[in-house]
């Protein structure tokens, strides 16, 4: 499994009609873009993954990821050999504990001691037969805590919303050898006032996660920041601009440690497939 350059991380992939879906993958990989990651909010994941791999001829599939509390280890595992066997070595399970808020909608007190959770899933992984291998999976890991569990049981992290510098933590925290992919939000635009107009609101509804704001205040930002959503804090998130203007921050994650990239683009219509954008990036960055 090749995890270098850059990927697309895309919400459409996973929920947008399942045609334009499929299609659109096959493009993306014609495009050079090495994998497609996609999250879990709800749903038939595996069966989204498996719609993916069957578009796609080489290119990794990825969950960005593997909502732990709603999937158990033997449905994940029976779910990865099934698509292992049928697609070849190319599904990489990313996992995750998702955020209070999110996961105590549906069950109060349901999201509880989250490291443990991580702990347990994995000594499920490990227990199944056939289990997943620790090589084919990571963990989407932003603290210390986390970042410390994925390189001894993982074959990396994908951090979500984060910066170059949280990058350089992160393999400064794993050292040589376990993989660093993290997502990197792009806006391609004419200027500050259109990246501000599509990517504020979208920012402003992670920063309610506390998983996140945590996050960034290790980082550096301030509360104030995240009230406001800072034009500090949306640039050093959110990549906006030209073509050029993604590519330098992809750059910067490279330069700071990471393997893969995987590049979410935002548009004023959250709900259209970015082809175009994408396009774009292909011909700039895959």
């Amino acid at each position: 499994m090749n995890l270098s350059g850059v990927g697309v991380w895309s919400t459409q992939l996973r929920y947008g009609d399942p045609a334009e879906s499929a299609e659109a993958a096959a493009e993306l990989e014609e495009l050079g873009f090495g994998a497609l990651w996609i999250p879990d909010v709800g749903g038939a994941l595996f069966d989204a993954v498996e719609h993916l791999l069957a578009a796609t001829r080489r290119t990794v599939v990825a969950t960005g990821i593997l909502n732990l509390w709603m999937h158990t280890p033997a449905e994940a595992a029976a779910s990865y050999a099934t698509l292992s066997a049928a697609h070849g070595d190319r599904f990489l399970m990313g996992i995750g504990v998702s955020h209070a808020p999110l996961v105590d909608q549906t069950e109060a007190g349901r999201y509880r001691r989250p490291m443990a959770a991580m702990e347990t899933f994995l000594d499920g992984l490990d227990a199944a037969e056939p289990p997943v291998p620790a090589g084919r999976r990571v963990l989407a890991a932003l603290g210390p805590k986390m970042l410390r569990l994925a390189g001894e049981r993982t074959r990396g992290v994908h951090p979500y919303l984060v910066t170059p510098d949280h990058t350089r933590l992160a393999r400064e925290a794993l050292g040589e050898g376990p993989l660093v992919l993290p997502e990197q939000t792009v806006i391609l635009c004419s200027g500050a006032e259109e990246a501000r107009a599509i990517g504020t609101d979208w920012l402003r509804g992670y920063l309610t996660l506390p998983n996140y704001a945590n996050s960034l205040l290790r980082l550096g930002f301030s509360p104030e920041d995240l009230e406001s959503v800072s034009d500090r804090l949306f640039d050093a998130l959110i990549a906006w601009g030209d073509e050029e203007a993604v590519r330098r921050r992809v750059d910067e994650h490279r330069a700071a440690g990471a393997d893969h990239v995987a590049l979410q683009v935002l548009t004023a219509d959250p709900d259209a497939f970015p082809r175009e954008q994408w396009r774009r990036l292909g011909a700039a960055l895959a």
